[in-house]
């Protein structure tokens, strides 16, 4: 059974770096092919994904969002992170790390964790 959990602090000063790490189980981040992405929820808005790390190590970044974004992977940990630089409120919502085939748009079926609320303020 394939399993995802989010980690990472839920509240962030601004201007400074949200870092949330997921660790996957029972499966390998190296192997298959598949988008292991990193998706959020601002409150009252739909969910926008952020970017991707493929079994490689190579990434993909949502346009809107590539220049503040880095995605790493620790392969010995089967972990995958998320590194958003220079936050503003905007960047709150609930964060998920998440599974699926293809590139993701609404209705892409995904396998993600429960998500982890992230809150950017002072």
């Amino acid at each position: 059974q394939v399993q995802l959990q989010e980690s990472g602090p839920g509240l962030v000063k601004p201007s400074q770096t949200l870092s949330l790490t997921c660790t996957v189980s029972g499966t390998w981040i190296t192997s298959g092919h598949y988008y292991w992405s990193w998706i959020r929820q601002p409150p009252g808005k739909e969910l926008e994904w952020i970017g991707a790390i493929f079994n490689d190590g190579s990434t993909a970044y949502a346009p809107s969002l590539k220049s503040r974004t880095t995605i790493s992977r620790q392969t010995s940990k089967n972990q995958f992170s998320l590194h958003l630089n220079s936050v503003t409120p905007e960047d709150t919502g609930v964060y998920y790390c998440a599974r699926h085939i293809g590139a993701y748009e609404p209705g892409t079926s995904l396998l993600r964790g429960q998500g982890t609320q992230v809150t950017v303020s002072s």
